[in-house]
């Protein structure tokens, strides 16, 4: 059950189970902190798992115009502060999520024990990338976004979830439309503006964990080979029959790698 809790100047929707060393999932676009639901249960025996909706999404406050990678990682570290989250974290961000994971490593790397980015990249948008990203933004608070869910749908999800699982498809349509306009917008601005860290990728001492849905079609594979070699010592791993959202798609598998790396910690 999530909880409202005054961070940041605003009311932050947060699940939260479990105890132990603290374990951060943070959602990707136009997502919420439900896309993690399966992980909720699942590590809150050994952990304290912590699980936000960012501003301007879910249950979270709104925030209108554009939301930065940096801003959500600001309000990651405000939220642990009012959750009295005083260790260091393992922070697992998706997609939108690993990107405010690398911001929160920039700005806040005191407060980690060790990364896990999961479907993301490290590049900023082309300019060509980010002008459409402003017009959907655009066009999402014109007329909603109902168009961009069904353009954006077919991309998030493997071949075979799309086959075998329309339970999942059915889920992430309906979380997506869930968003509010104004929250998708900014975030989509957000997104547009947001820093190359490609070159401070060298940089990351922290034990870093890389995984990538194999049917992947917007963060690739190759993609994020080539992340994971340019982070010393981290660990790259492919979950079959996944695209981009592998908790929701190939739980099982996800969580099983995500253990393994979470036991160097104990």
């Amino acid at each position: 059950m999530a909880m409202k809790i005054q961070a940041a100047g605003i009311d932050m929707s947060v699940a939260r189970s479990g105890t132990g060393m603290p374990l951060v999932l943070v959602h990707g676009f136009p997502l919420d902190g439900r896309m993690w639901a399966n992980q909720l249960q699942a590590f809150a025996g050994l952990h304290d798992v912590i699980v936000p909706d960012l501003r301007s999404a879910g249950g979270s406050g709104v925030t209108a115009g554009e939301v930065t990678m940096e801003r959500y990682a600001d309000d990651l570290a405000a939220l642990l502060d009012a959750l009295e989250v005083r260790e260091p974290i393992v922070l697992c961000g998706l997609s939108m999520g690993g990107y405010i994971a690398l911001a929160f490593w920039h700005r806040h790397r005191a407060r980690l024990k060790g990364l896990v980015l999961t479907d993301t990249r490290a590049t900023a948008d082309a300019p060509e990338a980010a002008a459409g990203r402003r017009a959907t933004a655009d066009k999402v608070e014109r007329e909603g976004s109902a168009e961009l869910v069904e353009q954006m749908l077919p991309k998030l999800l493997s071949t075979t979830t799309q086959a075998k699982h329309p339970d999942v498809v059915d889920e992430v349509r309906s979380m997506m439309l869930a968003q509010p306009a104004e929250g998708v917008a900014a975030a989509a601005r957000g997104l547009a503006r947001r820093n190359d860290w490609t070159h401070e990728l060298k940089n990351i001492e922290l034990p870093t964990l890389v995984m990538v849905g194999a049917e992947d079609a917007i963060t690739t594979p190759a993609d994020m080979q080539g992340m994971a070699s340019a982070i010393a010592g981290s660990t790259y791993v492919e979950l079959p029959g996944a695209g981009h959202l592998p908790p929701m798609e190939t739980p099982q598998a996800f969580d099983a790698e995500l253990t393994k790396f979470l036991r160097r910690f104990e």
